[in-house]
């Protein structure tokens, strides 16, 4: 899967500026999908049909990333910003961002007095080589993504923006993969995630399915003094019990676990203290669903390193085919 991973997660695709991304992934799933449609909100809903004997299931998978936007221009051509996302200081200096239109910007910041210090994000500046406000090349209100090559070390992967195109990777997989299933499944791949989960809350609202599940990335905690969690790299997908923002269908967690046994896929129990997916817009969308997430393990989220383990991508599929596959009695 490396190829499509590369080309995924060096695509550009901040916030509310999805296109290009949804493009590729359009492209990707074409002959699989039983039926394909955009919503207003931008998302890209692939639907796979059942036999009739299952449930309405949709799987959502965030296309955007966390990036910037210009605010500001001064008279010397340098571009201030405010974040799309959460977006860590500490990440910025000396980064890189791209434009829509393939420009590229270098991060600087106002000169540190302190240097243990790290300077709010209104310190920080886009240098795109102008020379005056005239000449600048890029405008008030452009979005620009991180930019940084894909990189395979071993069965270890790293890029820019795992966070979510990791996902989108495994939703265009299973879908390959599910040549039957009982359910009529909705593959969601949602903008927007990044800033409220806004693309996953309209379409589920729309669909209004029986199960939803997010497949996104979570925290491994298998770094040097990371906060305690019971998550780390190549220990195979983390199933959602919890985060900030939902705590999954017990009933779901249950036979995730299940499905996972009987296919033989190793697997982690995720309890997330920060953050939260599509999949609690999913939980509360019209009537409410069963909602659940499968996770996959990343270190230096929200960074432009983003690390998975091609072998947790992998084990992810075979646990959500194994899912879509058989009935799904919660």
């Amino acid at each position: 899967m490396n190829e499509l991973i590369k080309k995924l997660t060096e695509a550009y695709g901040p916030s509310g500026f999805e296109d290009q991304t949804r493009d590729l992934v359009q492209a990707e799933i074409a002959e699989y999908a039983d039926e394909m449609s955009i919503d207003t909100m931008g998302s890209l809903i692939a639907r796979k049909k059942g036999d009739g004997s299952g449930l309405k299931v949709m799987i959502a998978a965030h296309l955007d990333e966390i990036g910037v936007m210009v605010s500001h221009i001064t008279e010397e051509g340098f571009c201030r910003f405010t974040n799309i996302g959460g977006v860590f200081p500490h990440t910025l200096l000396g980064g890189r961002v791209q434009f829509a239109d393939g420009t590229i910007g270098i991060i600087g910041c106002d000169p540190i007095e302190e240097r243990s210090k790290i300077h709010p994000l209104k310190k920080y500046y886009i240098d795109v080589g102008a020379s005056s406000r005239e000449d600048c090349p890029v405008h008030v209100g452009d979005a620009a993504g991180f930019t940084r090559p894909f990189l395979a070390q071993g069965s270890h992967l790293s890029a820019k923006s795992m966070d979510d195109r990791i996902g989108c990777v495994i939703g265009i997989e299973a879908l390959k993969r599910l040549k039957t299933t009982p359910h009529d499944v909705y593959f969601v791949f949602s903008t927007q995630e990044e800033v409220g989960t806004r693309g996953a809350e309209a379409a589920a609202n729309g669909l209004l399915p029986d199960v939803g599940i997010a497949l996104d990335v979570t925290v491994a905690a298998d770094t040097p003094n990371a906060r305690r969690m019971a998550v780390n790299l190549g220990d195979g997908p983390a199933i959602k019990v919890k985060d900030s923002g939902m705590i999954a269908h017990a009933g779901l967690v249950r036979l995730l676990r299940q499905r996972a046994a009987e296919a033989n896929i190793p697997y982690q129990l995720e309890v997330l203290e920060g953050g939260s997916t599509d999949a609690r817009s999913m939980q509360i969308a019209g009537p409410g669903c069963a909602a659940g997430c499968i996770s996959i393990p990343c270190r230096y989220v929200h960074s432009p390193s983003e690390t998975v383990d091609a072998n947790d991508v992998a084990q992810c599929v075979d646990l959500l085919v194994a899912l879509l596959e058989n009935p799904i009695d919660l």
